[in-house]
């Protein structure tokens, strides 16, 4: 009988001149064999133990791949790096996202050097010029602070890491969304009605795409629709308008600030980029050619109820995390 647990293969044999048996344990570290004589008790004590560890491994985490394949860290890093833009789809309060995003910082950083900087949904992009001198040193964390709009409940614990990071390595942070006010605007009064009151100062803020290229019949916007039921409000059209204005936004600034060469690492909700949607589906009619690679966050739960299609198509690797992940503060 053969029982596998980590490094070590147990195998028993059977000694026939006095009843007795023999346990043998192979360590693939020393390459060798040890041997004790023992009787079956101990033996199916140890296969007892066994199984007991493995019924109380407490998994927080496992990477897959597009094929529904479990993934190593070092190789799914590796690959990412091979391209232009990544997109990481993030649960906004969820800390394993957050620890990996700043650990595939530093592992990108290795690999690429100069050539990475940031973009994230959680930056207003008019905060871009408090967070350019903030980067640069002209003032410590207290008084930027103050200075930039909407900044999320949870920026010291999820999100300042990534900003010391790149003030630490002197890299590029973009303040990549829409102001919440114009998105708010849209959702009210439309996206022609909102755009034509606009001043030009405010329209710089707003992807310049967004009529052009907006179609509520893309999957993330049409998808915003049918998760309505019956019950889809009579300002539907609005409502998806102001998601696009931010995606759009986020693609534009994005595809602004990237030069070829660069490697961008982008931050953002899970839905904005799930399904090559959202701000990567915005790129790819703006500018096509980019090599743009995506990570999603899925729950446990989650991840059983997709189909081989979904788990194939979502993103190019899938974080799936413990359902009853503890949670940060927004």
């Amino acid at each position: 009988m053969e029982i596998k647990k980590g490094i070590a293969e147990i195998k028993v044999e059977t000694e026939i001149e006095e009843g007795d048996n023999f346990l043998y344990i192979y360590n693939i570290e020393n390459n060798k064999y040890k041997h004790m004589k023992n009787n079956i008790l101990t033996i199916l004590a140890i296969i007892s133990f066994v199984h007991f560890a493995n019924a109380q491994d407490k998994v927080a985490f496992e990477l897959y791949n597009q094929k529904g394949k479990k993934v190593k860290y070092n190789k799914m890093v590796k690959d990412l790096a091979d391209s232009d833009m990544v997109f990481f789809g993030e649960y906004h309060t969820n800390p394993i996202s957050h620890w990996l995003q700043i650990e595939m910082t530093k592992s990108f950083y290795e690999i690429k050097g100069k050539k990475l900087f940031f973009g994230a949904e959680m930056f207003e992009n008019n905060n871009q010029l408090v967070l350019n001198e903030y980067l640069a040193g002209f003032y410590p964390e207290k008084k930027m602070l103050p200075e930039m709009t909407q900044m999320w409940g949870n920026y010291k614990t999820d999100y300042k890491p990534l900003v010391e990071f790149a003030k630490e390595n002197n890299l590029r942070f973009i303040a990549s969304n829409i102001p919440r006010r114009y998105a708010s605007m849209i959702n009210k009064k439309g996206m022609i009605g909102a755009l034509k009151e606009l001043s030009p100062e405010a329209l710089a803020l707003i992807s310049p795409d967004l009529e052009k290229y907006f179609d509520p019949t893309a999957k993330a916007y049409a998808e915003m629709a049918s998760m309505m039921g019956g019950h889809v409000p009579p300002n539907m059209l609005n409502i998806q308008t102001a998601q696009a204005s931010k995606d759009a936004t986020m693609a534009h600034f994005s595809l602004k600030n990237f030069k070829k060469g660069d490697f961008y690492f982008h931050f953002n909700g899970s839905y904005h980029s799930n399904y090559n949607q959202g701000i990567i589906w915005w790129i790819n009619k703006i500018q096509q050619g980019l090599t743009i690679k995506s990570i999603a966050t899925v729950t446990v739960s989650e991840w059983k109820e997709m189909t081989k299609e979904k788990k194939a198509t979502i993103a190019n690797y899938t974080i799936v995390v413990a359902d009853n992940m503890t949670q940060t503060k927004r």
